[in-house]
């Protein structure tokens, strides 16, 4: 998910068919398009029917979330309808899922630009006071240098138009990838594997972790002029994000195999130019969406804690202190694979399966009417725990493994 949606679009029911479907795909496309070659190579060829059946479930889940808003017009946002659906409570846990997934995007984003830049610059690494500084943790530390102004920042609308750049990209890193792969050498001569049981949890977190958009749909629905239309956009954004990373995914497999790093960007030779656009286009998005990802932590925060404060003065603080634990949690869990698979299971399963699904059961009292519905909402939810327990454990597992 990118949350710069929630800043681009209004309020107000301004937005055109294709202002929604820009701002739908925008959403759809973040960092999952470089991490889609590894999850298929973790689980192997039989993996992408996975990858299809995440998003046919996540895309009705969607169209469950426009129904929840279609029962009560005051419905305006995700808490809205945990808040509808569950009272305090309900709203409380979507916005801690929402602000813990945004927490963790944002540390993915430094853990990969520090393993990229250290990729490409190997020797920036120092010593400081006896200890001895890596070049990847050098890089973490300097691209959070150059984050940091940007999240004083109060006006974040034009950063918003900026990084509403999330379709372009994803299309130059494929582009890109596809032109090292047939004409600078490397070649699509990996045959990979059929099946990888093992690697099937990581997967499968990681295909989910492509498409994290619920949180922004009931933006993006009351922003729209012509409602009716919603369900088209909304089939047109997946099946669009879908073809573009089973695209990635394959063409990323057949490059490199079970040897594709985490980030395909990792496995490109740095000496092209083709992989340096792939490289660049991968790591300025994230420096341009970084303030906007901590912007709804920041604000929740000061939502709950300090109304009674100084706002300016303490704001500044609270976007500093987020700026600096991102960084410390970056560099000590430098796994952006393992990171990003454990989003995927712990939380966007919960958000873009779980949630909408009893949100929708509850607003609806379709839980009281035994049916075809039923049993198919009951068998996401099923799956959706199942995925979470398993992607969670396997994720953890790893991190821990590696530390």
């Amino acid at each position: 998910m990118d949350p710069e949606t929630q800043h681009l679009t209004t309020s107000s029911a301004t937005s055109s068919f294709l202002n929604t479907c820009f701002n739908g795909l925008n959403a759809l496309s973040g960092v999952g398009i470089i991490t889609v070659p590894y999850a298929l190579a973790a689980g192997g060829w039989l993996s992408l029917l996975l990858l299809f059946t995440i998003a046919i479930s996540t895309f009705y889940t969607g169209l469950l979330i426009k129904r929840c808003m279609d029962t009560d017009p005051t419905i305006r946002s995700y808490p809205d309808i945990g808040d509808r659906a569950f009272g305090k409570t309900g709203r409380i846990i979507v916005l801690i899922l929402i602000n813990m997934e945004l927490y963790l995007v944002a540390t993915g984003f430094l853990i990969m630009e520090g393993d990229n830049l250290s990729n490409m610059f190997p020797q920036m690494d120092f010593d400081i006071l006896g200890v001895h500084v890596s070049s990847k943790k050098s890089f973490v530390i300097i691209v959070a240098a150059i984050i940091l102004p940007t999240t004083w920042l109060n006006n974040m609308r034009l950063l918003s138009y900026i990084s509403a750049s999330g379709v372009l990209a994803s299309l130059i890193v494929l582009g890109s990838v596809l032109w090292v792969g047939v004409f600078d050498g490397v070649g699509l001569q990996e045959k990979g594997r059929l099946v990888s049981w093992n690697g099937m949890p990581s997967a499968i977190s990681l295909y989910a972790f492509c498409y994290g958009v619920h949180p922004v749909l009931p933006t993006l629905y009351t922003s729209m002029r012509n409602k009716h239309q919603f369900s088209k956009v909304l089939l047109l954004c997946f099946v669009f994000s879908t073809v573009t990373y089973s695209s990635m995914a394959v063409i990323g497999y057949l490059m490199f195999g079970s040897k594709v790093e985490s980030q395909i960007t990792l496995s490109l030779p740095t000496d092209k130019t083709s992989s340096r656009v792939a490289i660049f286009t991968t790591l300025v998005t994230p420096i341009l969406k970084y303030a906007l990802l901590v912007t709804p932590i920041v604000d929740s925060i000061k939502e709950r804690l300090l109304y009674s404060f100084n706002t300016k003065k303490y704001s500044l603080l609270i976007k500093t202190s987020l700026v600096i634990t991102t960084v410390v949690v970056a560099i000590a869990l430098p796994f952006f694979g393992d990171l990003m698979s454990l989003v995927g299971a712990l939380l966007i399963v919960a958000a873009s399966s779980i949630l909408p699904s009893l949100c929708y059961l509850k607003i609806s009292g379709t839980y009281k009417i035994f049916g075809l519905e039923l049993v198919l909402i009951g068998f996401i939810v099923l799956i959706g725990i199942l995925v979470a327990i398993m992607g969670t454990y396997t994720a953890l597992a790893d991190i821990l493994r590696k530390l």
